[in-house]
């Protein structure tokens, strides 16, 4: 028997590629389950979108293999984006890379920077692929606690007591998964000096900039950034785009080179007719975002409601796809949220995925539309 390599004994299955089939399984038998567990967006996207890869069949090399850099038009788009929404100024021909998805960029990141050995500072809690994928490159992650009463902010003072030597990267999200919260100008500052004082690359991971924020940041906005820092960002929640798998990489033209450099090896180039569909996507006008948050205001209001009802506790100034709320003390999360799946059909996610900092959180999705969310407050009030 062929046995499989040792870096897959340092990791376990995708908690949702596990969970999910108990809810799949759950639904086949007839159970009407609403999950408010995936922050999988279910609204459309601008309909300039739909139009342009519609259209983008007519050329003729629309099948073709593409550039590993991506169209230079939108390479242009997605530099113009950020100098409108950010104030940051990006050269399309070598500080941005396009990815499908901004979650292939963490092990493209990961690839590029990191040694066996190598430590990785990653928040807790956080989105459970930094450490997976530090794991599989074989490096170490080294969590930092965040906790509510600093607002999910990262201790930098604390962190410069401890042996820094062998950190080579930093994850940073904000706004915050699971939590909502935002980062300040002043903690992004705070983070380039540190970054540079300790000789440590920090990887800024931004997709959810435009769900219910009225201050998207870009931590390249702080002189010198591009110095110490790469920052990620993605179209999925922004434009209702998750399964077309458009991200995209900024920073400058040394980092994104390394980057490339293992991106090139890995695939050969996004589908043409998703790049022009990108294009469209990234001129979209104010009203898209005011229409968007509109909607995602509405489903918030009756998500609170619902926490209410189940006796937790949110701070109603996070932004992003997803409600955080503490459950009341002592119950235990997984056990709750699965008496809520079995009594009730709501699937909800425990928080003590995101790391040993959720513990007693659960974590909402607003990626269910109103009539589901109502229905959900009617069943937890029956």
């Amino acid at each position: 028997m062929i046995t499989v390599a040792n870096r897959l004994q340092t990791v376990e299955e995708y908690y949702f590629s596990k969970k999910l089939r108990e809810v799949n399984a759950l639904k086949v038998s007839g159970k009407p389950i609403i999950n408010l567990g995936i922050g999988s967006p279910d609204l459309m996207p601008p309909q300039t979108v739909v139009d342009a890869i519609t259209e983008s069949f007519k050329y003729p090399n629309v099948h073709q293999y593409q550039s590993y850099q991506g169209l230079p038009e939108l390479r242009e788009a997605m530099c113009s984006f950020y100098k409108t929404q950010f104030h940051v100024d990006a050269n399309p021909a070598s500080e941005i890379l396009p990815l499908m998805g901004s979650k292939e960029g963490i092990l493209h990141i990961s690839m590029a920077f990191l040694n066996p050995g190598d430590e990785v500072l990653i928040p807790n809690p956080g989105y459970p692929t930094y450490a997976s994928v530090t794991k599989l490159v074989e490096a170490k992650a080294v969590t930092y606690d965040l906790d509510e009463a600093n607002g999910w902010l990262p201790d930098l003072k604390a962190l410069e007591q401890t042996d820094l030597s062998k950190v080579k990267v930093m994850w940073v999200n904000y706004p915050h998964m699971p939590t909502g919260a935002n980062a300040t100008e002043t903690l992004y500052e705070e983070l380039v000096a540190f970054a540079k004082r300790n000789h440590i690359l920090i990887v800024n991971d931004n997709p959810y900039s435009f769900v219910l924020n009225d201050n998207p940041r870009s931590i390249l906005s702080v002189p010198g950034a591009k110095d110490v820092c790469v920052e990620l960002n993605s179209l999925s929640k922004t434009f209702n785009m998750a399964g077309w798998r458009v991200g995209m990489v900024l920073g400058n033209a040394t980092h994104i080179s390394a980057i490339l450099k293992v991106k090139s090896n890995m695939d050969s180039g996004m589908f043409y007719g998703i790049q022009k569909g990108a294009i469209e996507a990234l001129k979209s006008t104010d009203q898209w975002f005011k229409n968007l948050n509109a909607a995602y205001q509405k489903r918030r209001d009756l998500v609170w409601k619902l926490a209410d009802l189940l006796g937790c506790t949110y701070d109603k100034t996070t932004s992003g796809l997803f409600v955080w709320s503490k459950l009341p003390e002592g119950v235990d999360a997984e056990a709750f949220i699965d008496k809520i799946l079995y009594d009730n059909s709501i699937f909800i996610t425990p928080g003590i995925i995101f790391g040993t900092q959720g513990k007693g959180y659960i974590r909402f999705s607003l990626c269910a539309s109103e009539a589901e969310l109502q229905e959900s407050i009617n069943r937890i009030k029956n």
